[in-house]
């Protein structure tokens, strides 16, 4: 079997401040993805929308100031400890693979008992952000380990790897919502099985990148399974997600006003839709990355909510 790895792949192009960086540390700077931060904001951002919806009722506090840093602290570093574990597990498959053949285990840049110190001390970070939280807190956010520890194996054994993904990434809904209450709550549920379906609908056009390549080397994924049908299926993901996000809005009883941001999220997020084509690897990259945008979008959404609290409709 082999693979054309002179094709240039959107996703492994040299182009961050990562390739100007003292060569020492590049390797593990890639090994925790810090050339490619839309990882980072994908994580801290279901943190940031639990936080505000958790303050739609109560109002925002300066004590939530602190949360929303933690909680980026926190996703830089258990974002960087889930990739390098997940090289680990990915080495020899990464090594098949056209844009991931160039990743540090793979390429043998980095050893792997390198890696395994290094995913130590970035877990070591996430942990100490952690401890600084309420004990639910702590201990819904010590519950993800099971999900992290299990999804780099998805891949291997279910069609499905997108939506343990989702399980995994947005567990900062349910960590950050408990730490700002101290409960859970059904709004907390909701905007948690919400954030799940906006995962399987972006990484669903992420994965359309490598659908060849993990064709060739037996890796699963929905963009493979659904194939010439993705952007229906990715449509209906995010309009199941947009509902639940009206629904978690509703049950927290905010602002009508809340409507306007949030018309502009779901505009933003629909209009990935419309602009996706499989069949452009470029395109597939850019219109994941904007998820960023569309991200932020929802937290001012669920702000705008929080913040007017309290006030004459």
């Amino acid at each position: 079997m082999q693979l054309n790895f002179d094709r240039r792949v959107a996703d492994s192009l040299p182009t961050s401040w990562v390739d100007r960086a003292p060569l020492a540390l590049r390797p593990y700077l890639r090994l925790a993805r810090y050339d490619r931060p839309i990882g980072f904001w994908l994580l801290a951002l279901p943190c940031w929308m639990g936080l505000m919806l958790a303050r739609i009722g109560d109002g925002i506090a300066g004590y939530d100031i602190w949360l929303a840093v933690l909680f980026g602290i926190g996703a830089v570093a258990m974002r960087g400890a889930g990739c390098t574990y997940n090289d680990i597990i990915d080495r020899d498959l990464d090594a098949r693979v056209a844009r991931t053949a160039d990743r540090p285990l793979a390429a043998g840049t980095v050893s792997l008992k390198q890696a395994w110190a290094f995913l130590g001390g970035q877990a070591l970070v996430g942990l100490i952000v952690l401890v600084q939280l309420p004990l639910i807190a702590i201990l819904v956010g010590l519950a993800s380990l099971l999900l992290v520890a299990a999804y780099p194996f998805m891949k291997r054994i279910t069609w499905w790897p997108q939506a343990w993904l989702g399980l995994t990434f947005n567990w900062g809904v349910p960590v950050a919502y408990t730490a700002a209450t101290g409960r859970i709550d059904p709004a907390m549920i909701v905007l948690y099985v919400a954030c799940v379906f906006w995962t399987l609908g972006y990484d669903t056009i992420y994965a359309h990148q490598d659908s060849e390549d993990d064709a060739l080397v037996g890796v699963k994924s929905t963009a493979r399974l659904f194939g010439e049908s993705s952007q229906y299926w990715v449509a209906g993901f995010y309009g199941t997600h947009a509902i639940l996000v009206a629904l978690a809005i509703w049950l927290s009883q905010a602002s009508p006003w809340i409507v306007i941001p949030f018309t502009l999220y779901t505009a933003h997020l629909f209009n990935q839709v419309r602009r996706l084509d499989i069949e452009d690897g470029a395109r597939c990259l850019a219109l994941f990355k904007a998820n960023r945008t569309t991200g932020l979008l929802l937290v001012a959404t669920f702000a705008t909510g929080a913040l007017l609290t309290g006030l004459a409709i």
